[in-house]
């Protein structure tokens, strides 16, 4: 399959407010390491998905979901030839922990044990979310998102544990991250801000890597990324953004942003500005995206493989054909 079949789109939906929207094929594509402010839910539709994660990586095909707890570095490629087709929502930390609150008995701070659950059910809920919210079907978008989460946390959640800061390295590694932070545009040398902080390069650089998993240069790009799609949002252009964060130019800017994202900059912005101006729609041909056999063969391999349910809210305890899951019908 041919580069020219990649395509995606990274958009919000005005009524499921803090959450990010992604439908996408890749093939070539490599994600770098990098992290996500909100959880990553991927239900992958065709192909396999690869991602570093955890020290090692795990490989999810049709059916099985890729969740990533916020701020856990990761990274993301083609795990065959064809590389693979997915659906992703991003529901924010805070909207996580309410629905967690509410339907499970998770206590503390709610997140994923396992990076890979196979689901198909689950995976059918996500791409059923995409495209309620494609259609502007508000009400079937977030039952269905809240749905989809509640399962997600009852088969594969648990209490985050809390980050240690307690180590001499760990305080160190903090203090770092927030000069980096505070001085984004012109950050100093590894050699310089270890000076600064008291230390040596190669502490402060295994510090680093210890308690954010990346190298400090590799968690300055993702920052800078994440801040400039902040910038994005509100509507800074692309290139002013670059500049603002401390990218070279506007090309620097979009070669980290799509490596990151997963979509130039500009792209990126012209969908939150269709949703800003009521205008957001397909960027694609519906029948392209919306894959209406998924249904079909989630029930197929459902009566292959039951998935055993959850006791609790009637969405758990229903069969799959009691649960809202075909909003356009």
């Amino acid at each position: 399959m041919a580069v020219s079949a990649e395509r995606a789109r990274h958009w919000q939906y005005a009524e499921l407010p803090g959450v990010d929207l992604l439908r996408a094929r890749y093939v070539e594509k490599i994600f770098v390491r990098h992290t996500h402010e909100n959880f990553v839910i991927a239900a992958i539709a065709d192909g396999v998905e690869v991602f570093h994660h955890g020290g090692a990586d795990q490989y999810a095909g049709p059916g099985a979901l890729a969740l990533v707890n916020p701020d856990t570095p990761h990274t993301g490629r083609a795990g065959v030839p064809e590389g693979w087709r997915y659906g992703a929502v991003y529901p924010s930390p805070e909207l996580v922990a309410e629905i967690a609150a509410e339907t499970t008995t998770i206590r503390g701070t709610p997140g994923f044990i396992s990076p890979v659950l196979d689901d198909p059910y689950a995976a059918g809920l996500v791409h059923q979310v995409l495209r309620a919210a494609e259609e502007g079907n508000a009400l079937a978008a977030d039952t269905l998102l809240r749905v989809a989460v509640t399962r997600l946390l009852r088969r594969n959640g648990g209490t985050l544990p809390q980050r240690a800061v307690h180590t001499a390295g760990a305080r160190v590694a903090a203090r770092a991250r927030a000069v980096l932070e505070e001085r984004m545009a012109e950050p100093p040398t590894l050699e310089r801000l270890a000076d600064e902080l008291g230390t040596r390069p190669f502490a402060l650089l295994r510090a680093f890597r210890d308690a954010y998993g990346m190298p400090p240069h590799t968690w300055l790009t993702d920052a800078r990324v994440r801040r400039a799609r902040h910038l994005l949002d509100a509507g800074s252009a692309p290139a002013e953004a670059a500049v603002a964060v401390g990218f070279t130019d506007q090309p620097h800017l979009n070669r980290h942003f799509t490596r990151i994202v997963g979509v130039p900059p500009g792209a990126y912005q012209r969908e939150r500005k269709n949703v800003q101006d009521g205008e957001g729609r397909l960027l694609l041909p519906s029948d392209a995206w919306q894959n209406r056999q998924l249904s079909q063969t989630y029930t197929v391999k459902k009566a292959e493989n039951p998935t055993p349910q959850s006791s609790g809210t009637p969405w758990e305890s229903a069969s799959p054909s009691d649960c809202p899951v075909s909003p356009s019908e």
